[in-house]
Protein backbone atom coordinates (compact mmCIF):
# COMPACT_ATOMS: atom_id res chain seq x y z
CA UNK A 1 0.00 0.00 0.00
CA UNK A 2 1.41 3.38 -0.99
CA UNK A 3 1.49 6.26 1.44
CA UNK A 4 -1.28 8.81 0.91
CA UNK A 5 -0.06 12.34 0.21
CA UNK A 6 -2.41 15.31 0.61
CA UNK A 7 -1.23 18.59 -0.93
CA UNK A 8 -2.88 21.95 -0.25
CA UNK A 9 -2.34 23.81 -3.51
CA UNK A 10 -1.91 27.60 -3.69
CA UNK A 11 -5.13 29.29 -4.80
CA UNK A 12 -6.63 25.94 -5.70
CA UNK A 13 -7.67 22.47 -4.73
CA UNK A 14 -6.55 19.87 -2.24
CA UNK A 15 -4.77 17.08 -4.13
CA UNK A 16 -4.99 13.55 -2.72
CA UNK A 17 -2.65 10.89 -4.10
CA UNK A 18 -2.06 7.26 -3.17
CA UNK A 19 -4.17 4.31 -2.08
CA UNK A 20 -7.21 5.83 -0.36
CA UNK A 21 -10.98 5.68 -0.10
CA UNK A 22 -13.23 8.73 -0.25
CA UNK A 23 -16.44 8.36 1.72
CA UNK A 24 -19.40 10.61 2.46
CA UNK A 25 -20.66 11.46 5.94
CA UNK A 26 -22.78 8.30 6.05
CA UNK A 27 -19.88 6.06 5.04
CA UNK A 28 -20.91 5.67 1.40
CA UNK A 29 -17.86 5.08 -0.78
CA UNK A 30 -17.31 7.20 -3.90
CA UNK A 31 -16.52 5.17 -7.03
CA UNK A 32 -13.29 6.77 -8.21
CA UNK A 33 -13.02 4.48 -11.26
CA UNK A 34 -9.53 3.33 -10.31
CA UNK A 35 -8.09 6.81 -9.80
CA UNK A 36 -5.18 7.13 -7.40
CA UNK A 37 -5.11 10.93 -7.63
CA UNK A 38 -8.01 13.36 -7.20
CA UNK A 39 -8.45 17.05 -6.49
CA UNK A 40 -10.98 18.20 -3.92
CA UNK A 41 -12.67 21.61 -4.04
CA UNK A 42 -11.94 24.04 -1.25
CA UNK A 43 -13.23 27.27 -2.82
CA UNK A 44 -16.88 26.20 -2.82
CA UNK A 45 -17.43 27.12 -6.48
CA UNK A 46 -17.18 23.67 -8.10
CA UNK A 47 -20.26 22.30 -9.85
CA UNK A 48 -18.91 18.79 -9.14
CA UNK A 49 -18.35 18.91 -5.36
CA UNK A 50 -16.52 17.49 -3.56
CA UNK A 51 -14.27 17.33 -6.63
CA UNK A 52 -12.49 20.34 -8.10
CA UNK A 53 -13.58 21.45 -11.58
CA UNK A 54 -11.18 24.43 -11.70
CA UNK A 55 -13.96 26.95 -11.01
CA UNK A 56 -11.58 28.66 -8.55
CA UNK A 57 -9.74 30.08 -11.57
CA UNK A 58 -12.79 32.22 -12.46
CA UNK A 59 -13.58 33.24 -8.88
CA UNK A 60 -11.78 35.33 -6.35
CA UNK A 61 -10.47 32.41 -4.29
CA UNK A 62 -7.02 33.18 -2.87
CA UNK A 63 -5.20 31.01 -0.36
CA UNK A 64 -1.51 30.33 0.17
CA UNK A 65 -1.19 27.96 3.10
CA UNK A 66 2.17 26.79 4.43
CA UNK A 67 2.95 23.83 6.64
CA UNK A 68 2.96 24.48 10.37
CA UNK A 69 2.71 22.59 13.64
CA UNK A 70 -0.68 22.28 15.29
CA UNK A 71 -1.02 22.57 19.05
CA UNK A 72 -1.46 19.29 20.95
CA UNK A 73 -5.03 17.94 20.88
CA UNK A 74 -7.27 18.80 23.80
CA UNK A 75 -8.78 15.75 25.49
CA UNK A 76 -12.48 16.28 26.26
Amino acid sequence: MSKVVVTVRDNGSIRVEGDFDLVDQEGGKYDLAGRTRISLCRCGLSKNKPFCDSSHKNGSFVSRERARALPPPVNP
